[in-house]
């Protein structure tokens, strides 16, 4: 018998990594980041209560991830790289299924798979869509 299967909330809380709704943040500080981003501005982009975002700013803050100056948010090197990885892991997916589906392509897809994508198998995605046409030349 195969012992290898195992349920999704088990491969979701064997990972040491930052939550799904930190990556959400983390990718939206990232792509706002020129901006002065607060707290106010930042919820509204995510459709988010101000509190919930403030709960949110304090644990990314706990992790190092992000500093605040002045009510301003601010990614921190370390949050700078994650930020960077997740912003780039949306783009491939969403190229990768824009082509993929064409006409039927959804966002909400884009953002539901990016949280469970390996980072094997999205260099492989890469790959495939680099092979296939010229989206990052």
């Amino acid at each position: 018998m195969n012992n290898d299967f195992y349920t999704l909330t088990t491969y979701i809380h064997t990972q040491n990594k930052i939550t799904y709704p930190m990556e959400d943040y983390l990718e939206m500080i990232y792509r706002k980041k020129e901006e002065n981003l607060t707290i106010t501005t930042l919820s509204k982009y995510l459709n988010v209560k101000k509190s919930s975002c403030s709960k949110m700013i304090s644990k990314l803050k706990n992790l190092e991830l992000i500093i605040t100056k002045e009510n301003k948010i601010i990614l921190t090197k370390k949050g700078l790289e994650v930020g960077k990885y997740l912003y780039h892991r949306h783009q491939v997916l969403e190229i990768f299924l824009r082509d993929l589906n064409q006409n039927n392509f959804k966002l909400e897809q884009v953002e539901k798979l990016e949280h469970f994508i390996d980072e094997i198998t999205l260099k492989n995605i890469e790959k495939r869509i680099q092979t296939d046409s010229n989206y990052f030349s």
